[in-house]
């Protein structure tokens, strides 16, 4: 069988957001909850990271989820069922620190929602209370609520439009958990910057433990490069070895976004350029 084959390919939102299933025996024997994979499609293509899914040992399977945003996801969306990925490393990261400690709520958003199905799995696993809370802009845009169902205790949702579950944010319905539930002793937040930032600021003010995944720009994945360094209690630490996961109180969120945005025209114009020859041949 090929490396890295891709098993089986699931459209989450038709266009936006794919799931994919992939032969990684290697990889899923040792893949924990917070643990991430670093792509590359061909001899042309960038190393990009990709947090895991889930990840099946028995069946040597790893599952990823990306949302069609540049030029690697694009080129990553125009493989099929059966295609190979040419390069993929991992687990990489350090897991998450998971153990038995009563109530923990799992916060995700757009397609963090992918890789914080994977850590509230992990805490269902430890046997812990696990309260999931999802949000999108609407209904269509939600992920793996059906997933989460299979092993939280609630599964709570919000979309900005009403759509479904409360309107409003993940922060209102953890607000509210929050003020109601003295016994939560642990928050994770996986999501968009600002999300977690919103999340790490609800909590601050009750003292719970809140951890969040950073996605911060990565090239080489094992602490070399240092183009994924963070700002964590005033220090520099490498999200790629030191993390992905932080204590979310710590993180200067306004300086990971800045470093975030470093590169968006470059992306944009790379983007472009891709759909432009691949129209080109079509």
């Amino acid at each position: 069988m090929p490396v890295n084959k891709i098993l089986k390919k699931r459209a989450l939102i038709p266009g936006k957001t794919t799931e994919l299933t992939l032969d990684a025996p290697e990889i899923a024997r040792k893949a924990k909850p917070g643990n991430f994979v670093i792509l590359r499609i061909n001899e042309s293509g960038e190393r990009f990271p990709l947090t895991i899914a889930d990840a099946d040992a028995g069946a040597g399977t790893i599952t990823i989820v990306y949302l069609v945003l540049g030029r690697s996801t694009a080129m990553l969306e125009a493989l099929e069922q059966g295609d190979s990925i040419l390069d993929l490393c991992g687990p990489l990261g350090q897991p998450t620190d998971i153990h038995k400690v009563g109530t923990v709520i799992c916060v995700g958003g757009g397609t963090g929602i992918a890789a914080m199905h994977h850590i509230a799995k992990g805490h269902a696993q430890a046997g812990n209370r696990v309260v999931s809370v999802i949000g999108a802009r609407s209904a269509d845009l939600l992920l793996f609520e059906e997933e989460l169902r299979k092993f939280s205790h609630e599964v709570l949702v919000a979309t900005d439009d009403g759509s479904r579950g409360e309107k409003g944010f993940v922060t209102q319905i953890l607000q509210k958990r929050l003020e109601e539930d003295p016994q939560i002793k642990e928050v994770v937040a996986v999501g968009p910057v600002p999300m977690m930032r919103a999340v790490a600021g609800v909590t601050r003010p009750f003292g719970v433990k809140t951890v969040v995944s950073l996605n911060s720009i990565m090239v080489d994945g094992i602490g070399m490069c240092g183009a994924c360094r963070v700002r964590v209690d005033n220090n520099i630490r490498f999200a790629c070895v030191d993390g992905p996961e932080f204590d979310a109180h710590q993180v200067d969120f306004d300086e990971l976004m800045l470093r975030l945005g470093s590169y968006v025209t470059q992306e944009k114009e790379s983007y472009k350029r891709y759909c432009e020859c691949h129209e080109s041949k079509n």
